[in-house]
């Protein structure tokens, strides 16, 4: 079957979220663009994911548990889990390798945990677009132990990205997908040894606008499942 997805949004709980960013109304998108399969990738945190997971299921939708791991060298690391209590896990060691530095709502925004009513449930204190205390090898470790698929994310860009920052995608990371933001896409972006990864192209979107205005692809799965999804990206190299 045909999925179209977009793996890559994030909610009201990143601080560069805007706060129409709730899981009522991603989830809604979500229904309105037709899409079979999301995945909620807060910065350094996974707490919203249980609201955004029951909604999904309500209206037919898959979510990929899913965390945008920001690696010691600021390097963005696109995380997908088998299921939300590994990502839930994962996001508690990387709340405790931040630093110690208070999010200020003011500057950066709000990072509020909302519930599937939409309402807030909590706050997170540390500001949580800082970089870990996790070099990218180990953040590949960490995620694949917890039967995870680490995704270097947006490589194109000249900031927050594995060649930006690194130069290189390191070989001994044996990273399976890249992901190239849809501006990459249509200037024609290639990768450095591009024909071994599977490439992704997500919205990235931080609000409402630039996820309605993202134009999906569709990946070719086996089942409607995250398992599914998973196999499928590392599959098909």
């Amino acid at each position: 079957m045909l999925a179209p997805y977009d793996l890559h949004l994030h909610s009201a709980l990143s601080p560069c979220g805007e706060e129409e960013m709730t899981p009522n109304n991603i989830v809604g998108m979500a229904q309105v663009l037709g899409l079979s399969a999301i995945a909620v990738a807060d910065h350094n945190a996974a707490r919203q994911l249980p609201a955004v997971q029951k909604l999904a299921e309500e209206a037919g939708i898959l979510l990929v548990p899913a965390i945008e791991v920001t690696t010691a060298e600021e390097v963005h690391v696109l995380s997908l889990f088998p299921s939300v209590e590994a990502a839930l896990a994962m996001g508690e060691e990387l709340y405790a390798a931040l630093p110690p530095v208070r999010n200020k709502p003011e500057i950066f925004g709000y990072q509020r945990i909302l519930n599937e009513l939409d309402e807030q449930v909590g706050e997170l204190e540390k500001l949580l677009i800082n970089a870990t205390a996790f070099p990218i090898g180990t953040v590949f470790e960490k995620v694949r132990g917890y039967g995870g698929l680490p995704i270097p994310a947006h490589v194109d860009k000249s900031a927050n990205s594995v060649l930006a920052n690194l130069g290189v995608i390191p070989p001994e990371l044996d990273a399976r997908v890249i992901e190239i933001s849809p501006r990459g896409i249509d200037r024609g972006f290639v990768p450095p040894d591009g024909e071994r990864y599977q490439i992704i192209t997500d919205s990235d979107a931080h609000d409402l606008e630039t996820f309605c205005a993202h134009e999906p692809r569709a990946l070719e799965l086996a089942e409607l499942t995250v398992e599914g999804v998973l196999t499928a990206l590392e599959g098909n190299r």
